[in-house]
């Protein structure tokens, strides 16, 4: 083993050690994954791990997405699979289809049929740590690309060491790792032609229509040309920005403690902060809410639309998945309703359930006993029904109390706009029993008696 292949060596050694200590010790049982696709790259990191995983007794799986876009998918498949099992590392692989025709493109789409297919891989096998082979090349081109695109700080970041990406690899336990990320291409290649490693290769990497492909073929030869060993450089600017997008983070968490009350954030707090400021805190919001990030035009619109309006006014932003609200000079967020808002009523018999989930209304219905409601023994011979709003509904909580309709108690009661229209109605016998997040009506309603059935919704 020359110097340089045994530095390399004890350098992987040292970065995936640390990673397992510090970060997923429970891989010493449940074993590592690798994503191995037979190119150079993870070929050297399959190599790295083997020997790594043999010397600690570590168990450790190879894992192979077969995209279909290559007319040598089959080959590389096998390619892959023969050197597992020369090497005794347990291997799986897996077909996804690619939409050819995706408005993401098709490196985009394949990427996100990539990591899923590897998410669902890794909890098939148990594994929570999942190695990657990106390397410090990877990481000066993401840089480059995410300034051609205009990013921001968390663009400009690049790839950490390691992170969890549950929105990503549909697995919120699975810990993604790049230990080859301080290492350049070349030290790789010097690596796999000493050891003989032997790897396919990808004619897709030399199609310059793909951004990235064209970066790593006409570009970045130049680079090296002009500032030998920029990548390095490159990486290092990375982790600088990387460390001023946690300073922003820890900004972020501590605005977000001033402002944030009963899950919604306070204008009139906010208002307090600069604009970087709001909308820095709105960023990290957004990212604790687990959707895509907008981006600067469209977080500034949704900030004047948010703080320029009057006072009284009720408004909703629709972004990704989210419904953003002001209401009573608050901000709330939440889920945008899926498919048909109108939902059939479902009728049921009451068996004396502590609970029933109704999946089409998104809650449960809970049965609560208490010391007023209604009685448990009458509830349980009625026929009921829940129902969404249709409009003209009218209650009377108390019996020194008048009836009123639906809308003037979702007022009195301050409850947001956005949710008035989710809240489901509980009738027996066709009239009426109990609104949600409203009550009881009165007529049916007893106080301080034995067995009595108080009802409670409780949204998704």
């Amino acid at each position: 083993m020359n110097p340089s292949d045994k530095a390399l060596k004890q350098r992987f050694e040292e970065v995936i050690s640390s990673i397992i200590s510090e970060q997923a010790p429970d891989a010493v049982q449940r074993g590592i994954a690798i994503a191995y696709s037979g190119g150079l790259d993870s070929a050297v990191l399959l190599s790295l791990a083997a020997s790594f995983c043999r010397e600690k007794q570590i168990p450790i799986f190879a894992f192979h997405v077969h995209h279909g876009l290559s007319q040598n998918a089959d080959e590389w498949l096998a390619h892959c699979q023969s050197t597992c099992e020369k090497i005794g590392v347990v291997f799986s692989s897996v077909k996804v289809h690619i939409d050819l025709n995706s408005p993401e493109g098709i490196e985009a789409t394949a990427r996100a049929e990539r990591y899923r297919a590897l998410g669902g891989l890794c909890a098939q096998f148990k594994t929570s740590l999942l190695l990657t082979a990106h390397h410090q090349d990877d990481q000066a081109e993401t840089l480059l690309l995410q300034l051609l695109r205009g990013s921001g700080v968390s663009g400009l970041s690049g790839m950490d060491l390691f992170n969890y990406a549950p929105a990503l690899l549909l697995n919120k336990d699975l810990l993604i790792a790049r230990p080859l990320l301080g290492l350049s291409k070349e030290m790789l290649l010097d690596f796999a032609t000493s050891y003989e490693i032997s790897y396919v290769v990808d004619e897709s990497n030399f199609d310059c229509r793909y951004a990235r492909n064209a970066l790593r073929q006409q570009v970045m030869p130049v680079l090296s040309k002009i500032s030998l060993g920029y990548t390095t450089r490159l990486a290092r600017s990375a982790r600088h920005v990387q460390t001023a997008g946690r300073l922003l983070n820890e900004l972020a968490q501590i605005d977000m403690a001033a402002c944030l009350i009963d899950d919604a954030l306070q204008i009139e707090k906010m208002r307090l902060l600069s604009i970087d400021r709001i909308e820095n805190l709105m960023r990290y919001w957004f990212s604790t809410l687990g959707v895509r990030m907008p981006s600067t035009a469209r977080l500034a619109e949704m900030r004047h639309q948010l703080f320029d309006a009057r006072h009284d006014a009720k408004i909703t932003i629709h972004h990704d998945k989210l419904g953003v609200h002001r209401y009573k000079d608050r901000i709330y967020a939440s889920a945008l309703p899926t498919g048909d808002e109108l939902v059939a009523p479902k009728e049921f018999i009451w068996n004396g359930e502590a609970a029933i989930y109704f999946a089409d209304f998104s809650g449960t219905m809970h049965f609560e006993e208490a010391r007023y409601g209604v009685d448990k023994d009458w509830l349980m011979q009625q026929k009921l029904c829940l129902r969404g709003r249709e409009g003209g509904e009218r209650l009377k909580l108390a019996a020194n109390r008048s009836t009123r309709d639906i809308k003037s108690h979702f007022q009195t009661l301050k409850i947001p706009f956005w949710q008035r229209q989710r809240l489901p109605f509980l009738y027996v016998n066709g009239k009426l029993l109990h609104a949600a997040k409203v009550g009881t009506h009165s007529e049916l309603f007893q106080l301080d008696s034995e067995n009595l059935i108080n009802f409670r919704w409780q949204a998704d």
